[in-house]
């Protein structure tokens, strides 16, 4: 018989206007519209125990648990072992064995502790995000949990989200999810230069459509405060054509003054070397990224009173991807050269010359 979920319960939050977001907001908000990495960044921005302890449980680890507890410190005493080790740092003591988890990212945020602790304190973290991104793949791998099932707690998860911020009246017209058929997911194989499974992203979607264009970035926002952690995105796999983050500081005057603080500069996407979707028609507008989602596999593991496994590790990822736009870019995305039928014709193209260069293929019958 299956354990029952251990999910984390997350305290309401309100909706953030884009008037009201800081610094904070817009370095989370410039990740995703990126698709960054937090292991570039050289601090964070968290500033009381309360705000570290909703983060830590949207990535689905309640601290208050002892057992939960005892894994971030596992994870803790993996990232100062590799740092000392491998790079002979001196990790003080307040951050190797900190009285709470949470002082670990209020030392990386300059908010608690000496000022020495900070670049330490964040050096930590990233290898700690990285551990526990190994430490959840490679528990997917040990589970009896088949993708479909994975599929369905995504789903459900997220579409339980959906309905918490339409119920709450966020400008919402779509919030729709989709799976790639088995067809579809060998043409996107074939069409990619990279023919590896793991490179699709994109099996489960969410398709996000907000009234107004302006209504975007209040819900990214909530998103990242209600369903994903901000640091989750998947670095390199954002496709923006719809907020660059230069036009975003246009249109909101007051970010201005955070702009030296900020992790980059504000020409850095200037001078990345972006691509879109190669079958996208010309004037196709879209904000795509893609999360590695955090989910609790309780149910598929023993009570953590009675967990005997040498790495009692209990959350794993899946990576979703989500599609934002609003409501008149995503109509004029269906027309002409930007519908979708013209874009599965044009990647049926490219397959079909992959598939057929130097060889004869013949004629389809009748």
């Amino acid at each position: 018989m299956k354990a029952p979920s251990l999910v984390p319960v997350l305290s309401a939050v309100p909706v953030r206007t884009v008037s009201e977001m800081g610094l904070r907001e817009l370095e989370r908000i410039r990740l995703i519209l990126r698709g960054g990495s937090v292991i570039d960044w050289r601090r964070m921005h968290f500033q009381t125990r309360d705000e570290v302890d909703r983060f830590l449980r949207l990535c689905q680890l309640d601290v208050s648990r002892p057992y939960d507890d005892a894994w971030g410190r596992t994870v803790l005493a993996d990232a100062v072992e590799y740092l000392r080790k491998t790079f002979d740092y001196r990790v003080a003591d307040a951050v190797a064995q900190p009285e709470e988890l949470h002082d670990l990212f209020l030392f990386a945020s300059g908010a608690k502790g000496l000022a020495r602790y900070r670049r330490i304190a964040c050096i930590v973290l990233k290898v700690m995000h990285v551990i526990q991104h190994i430490e959840g793949r490679d528990l997917i791998f040990r589970l009896a949990a088949s993708e479909a099932e994975l599929a369905e707690m995504v789903t459900e998860k997220v579409l339980g989200v959906a309905r918490e911020m339409k119920e709450m009246g966020l400008p919402i017209v779509e919030f729709a999810h989709s799976i790639k058929t088995r067809d579809s997911l060998v043409t996107k194989l074939i069409a990619k230069k990279e023919t590896v499974a793991a490179q699709v992203y994109d099996r489960t979607r969410f398709r996000v459509i907000t009234r107004k264009r302006e209504d975007l970035l209040p819900v990214l926002y909530f998103l990242t405060q209600r369903l994903f952690p901000f640091n989750f995105v998947v670095p390199g796999q954002t496709e923006n054509s719809l907020l660059p983050f230069k036009g975003l500081l246009d249109e909101n005057p007051h970010f201005e003054q955070f702009i030296p603080q900020l992790h980059l500069d504000r020409d850095f996407e200037d001078r990345e070397d972006r691509t879109g979707n190669a079958f996208s028609g010309d004037s196709y507008r879209v904000l795509n990224f893609v999360v590695d989602l955090p989910l609790r596999m309780d149910p598929y593991l023993p009570p953590p009173e009675s967990d005997t496994r040498p790495r009692k590790g209990r959350v794993t990822f899946a990576l979703v991807e989500f599609q934002m736009a609003d409501e008149e870019t995503a109509r004029r995305n269906e027309l002409g050269d930007n519908a979708h039928e013209s874009y599965k014709r044009r990647q049926k193209r490219r397959v079909l010359n992959r598939l057929s260069r130097g060889l004869v293929v013949p004629k389809r019958q009748g």
